[in-house]
């Protein structure tokens, strides 16, 4: 196979760059880290455009950046920082992972602990009986699968969007005061 050329590359570029961002902004939720990312699996796909057939670049950039996203949120950095919507920094180095506050040690330090077990006690089928168990009772996702009957992932998921629900009954909350 011969390499493209820089006028050539730069036309494939131009052609898939929006589907490129697509697939990042798909990943990582950050449209910044997603033109990073985007520039990112071009930079490789120039460098090794020539292994690849064309007929198969469009699927090959594709791959190609949905492994450089999944690199990203793989590694270490993005694995010790908070999410965005968290006002906490980075631990520094050296301090324990326990010294962070966990999204529920927010949740108890924004809203009263029984207005919070209130909250976690009116949220609706399938929610509440997993977010009583994790959050009000400390049982762990393993311990609520067995208990409800339910995959652990089921569970997961489902934690996630009761926390989720809470975060928007609080808001809420908030605004009308």
């Amino acid at each position: 196979m011969c390499r493209l050329t820089n006028a050539e590359f730069t036309q494939l570029m131009r052609q898939y760059q929006k589907l490129i961002y697509t697939v990042c902004i798909q990943f990582v939720h950050d449209p910044h880290l997603a033109e990073d990312l985007t520039q990112d699996t071009f930079l490789s796909a120039y460098s090794a455009i020539d292994r690849c057939e064309p007929q198969y670049y469009k699927q090959w950039l594709v791959r190609v950046a949905s492994n450089k996203c999944k690199d990203h949120l793989k590694s270490a950095w993005v694995r010790r920082v908070q999410s965005s919507d968290d006002d906490t920094l980075p631990l520094p180095r050296g301090e324990p992972p326990d010294a962070a506050p966990t999204p529920e040690d927010a949740l108890l330090s924004n809203v009263g602990g029984e207005e919070l077990t209130a909250l976690v006690r009116g949220l609706r089928q399938p929610y509440g009986p997993v977010a009583v168990g994790y959050l009000l009772d400390g049982k762990t996702v393993a311990q609520l699968a067995a208990e409800l009957h339910r995959p652990p992932a089921t569970v997961q998921s489902q934690l996630f969007r009761a926390k989720a629900l809470l975060r928007q009954q609080i808001t809420e909350r908030r605004q009308k005061e």
